[in-house]
């Protein structure tokens, strides 16, 4: 017996997709403006780790902003999204790389305080997201790009208050950097599992779309 009418279905269905499109929405306005805050402060404590941090707040509004753009698409543009959106993380992860080789040959001490606060900020900020993100976690590459942004933004987090607290206690701007790295390493990786998803949906949809119609 099927567990519920088409129609019933269909009702669940489009109930789930309006309740993520608001989700999405609230994550977006977070993530846009805590991308304003983050590069303000990272340029004025001269942290890689926030400048970081800041990019990935930007590049994360950026995908909110595609998802919702495509939801309730088909799977084909769902997936190709998604991998827009991994070419992005990627993307963010060769940049943050540069960062810390020009901060290693030219760098100064940051502000430890400053990265602290903000630092602080960002993760209750993230840790929001991702709880409003958490009944998303599973599904297509779109949902799972989504999640897997939110959960290394608060990953990224924790690091940049160890950063932080790193700098005040060697007195070097090291612990930033290492910061930095890691978080380039962490977007270098989700990148590579969302690029992997997107492109087996996008052959699956293809095997799909070339069978020939029945009769």
């Amino acid at each position: 017996m099927p567990c519920c009418s088409d129609d019933g279905c269909a009702s669940s269905a489009t109930r789930q997709t309006g309740q993520y499109r608001g989700v999405l929405w609230i994550v977006l306005v977070i993530n846009a403006s805590m991308f304003l805050i983050e590069i303000i402060a990272g340029l004025a404590a001269g942290s890689t780790a926030l400048q970081a941090d800041a990019l990935d707040f930007f590049a994360d509004a950026a995908n909110y902003g595609i998802s919702l753009f495509v939801l309730g698409m088909s799977l084909r543009w769902r997936a190709s999204a998604a991998l827009v959106k991994g070419a992005s993380m990627g993307f963010f992860g060769l940049w943050v790389i540069g960062s810390v080789i020009w901060h290693t040959l030219n760098g100064a001490v940051p502000g430890w305080g400053t990265m602290g606060v903000v630092g602080s900020i960002a993760l209750a900020a993230n840790a929001a997201c991702l709880a409003l993100l958490y009944a998303w976690r599973e599904g297509d590459a779109n949902k799972r790009s989504v999640w897997i942004c939110s959960r290394n933004d608060v990953i990224a987090n924790l690091a940049v208050l160890a950063a932080a607290l790193g700098v005040f206690g060697t007195g070097t701007g090291w612990p930033d950097i290492i910061v930095a790295s890691v978080m380039a390493v962490l977007a270098l990786q989700g990148a590579a599992t969302i690029l992997r998803q997107s492109l087996f949906e996008l052959r699956d949809d293809r095997r799909i779309s070339l069978l020939p119609s029945p009769r």
